[in-house]
């Protein structure tokens, strides 16, 4: 621990120049009292480190000198691929193993290709993270994690939405999946490749049994193809809707993309009214009714019959609601 500490220190002093008792104490997590300590190991084991006093001062190394301590170990150029990904990578475990990566990479660039990284650095930042949710609760994302990397067979109590409920699964693990913010586990049972929401497993135990992860499962591709099925078993029904063109534009921000973009790519000529009509994938009837009264009056359904007086049904009551209150305040006791 002490030896890789006093490495990330020298490469930092290699990387950004002088830097304070205080700055190095910040990156590397520990107290001002340990750096001190540190930069007297590294003066005695031969760096030529030099520690400026005063207010502007601090240490720096000797002009032109340069370590050649920056090969990656397995586990830092393994993290490298989430580099991208800070919080994630951390969410695995390899927060400090990226950061410690990193740094080496930066370490062994000429130092005009290390400033045009800080700069892109400081310019793009990419963020996994959904609008308006927070992420899964995952205490057992580590355990997974680690079943993943040692191809260790798992058994896990699993929630799921069908009965009954609570299931439990012996499984392959092949990888995991960040979604929008939320993990999934992609894993195989005997009869297929199945896909898993880590936050609503209840346990699980990593056992000692090793599995052969099939050398052409690509989980990139088997991903893609897992996202249109689950949209055509889920999207079994269709609305016909007639829509004015200005709610017909906005369809992508008031539906998810795969419903908005069908519903745009089918859309046929204005009618004598200027409303377009078009077929719109749904679940069910139920839910479709949420799902078409964002759209407000701008949008009729003409068809199946059951999903129009569904809606009518709904917004009659809503009538009632709304419109005996017209006009009227209620107080809260």
């Amino acid at each position: 621990m002490r030896a890789s500490r006093l490495l990330s220190a020298l490469l930092l002093l290699q990387t950004r120049g002088r830097m304070t008792a205080r700055q190095l104490a910040d990156e590397l997590e520990v107290s001002v009292r340990t750096v001190y300590r540190d930069m007297e190991s590294l003066a005695a084991a031969g760096v030529p480190l030099y520690g400026d006093p005063g207010h502007d001062g601090g240490y720096r190394l000797l002009d032109g000198f340069r370590t050649r301590l920056t090969g990656l170990t397995r586990d830092e150029a393994e993290a490298l691929s989430l580099a991208g990904l800070p919080g994630p990578a951390a969410d695995l475990g390899l927060g400090t193993v990226l950061a410690t990566a990193q740094l080496k990479l930066m370490a062994a660039l000429p130092e005009e290709l290390r400033d045009r990284t800080g700069e892109i650095r400081q310019r793009f930042h990419l963020d996994p993270s959904g609008w308006y949710t927070e992420a899964d609760p995952t205490p057992h994302l580590a355990a997974v994690t680690d079943a993943v990397w040692r191809q260790r067979r798992i058994r896990l109590r699993y929630r799921r939405w069908t009965a009954p409920q609570e299931v439990t699964r012996t499984l392959d693990p092949y990888g995991l999946v960040l979604k929008s913010g939320r993990w999934y586990l992609v894993a195989a049972r005997p009869e297929a490749v199945r896909t898993y929401r880590v936050s609503q497993i209840l346990r699980i135990q990593v056992l000692q049994d090793r599995f052969e992860r099939p050398q052409d499962f690509d989980l990139a591709a088997h991903w893609q193809t897992y996202l249109a099925d689950f949209d055509a078993r889920r999207l079994k029904g269709q609305a016909v809707v007639r829509l004015t063109p200005r709610i017909l534009a906005q369809l992508p921000d008031l539906m998810e993309p795969a419903v908005a973009r069908a519903a745009q790519d089918g859309a046929g000529p204005p009618g004598p009214d200027g409303r377009v009509q078009t077929v719109i994938p749904i679940e069910s009837a139920e839910h479709a009714v949420g799902m078409l009264l964002r759209l407000g009056a701008e949008a009729e359904v003409v068809a199946p019959a059951g999903l129009r007086a569904l809606m009518a049904q709904t917004i009659s009551a809503l009538a009632d609601t709304y419109g005996g209150a017209a006009g009227q305040t209620h107080s809260l006791t």
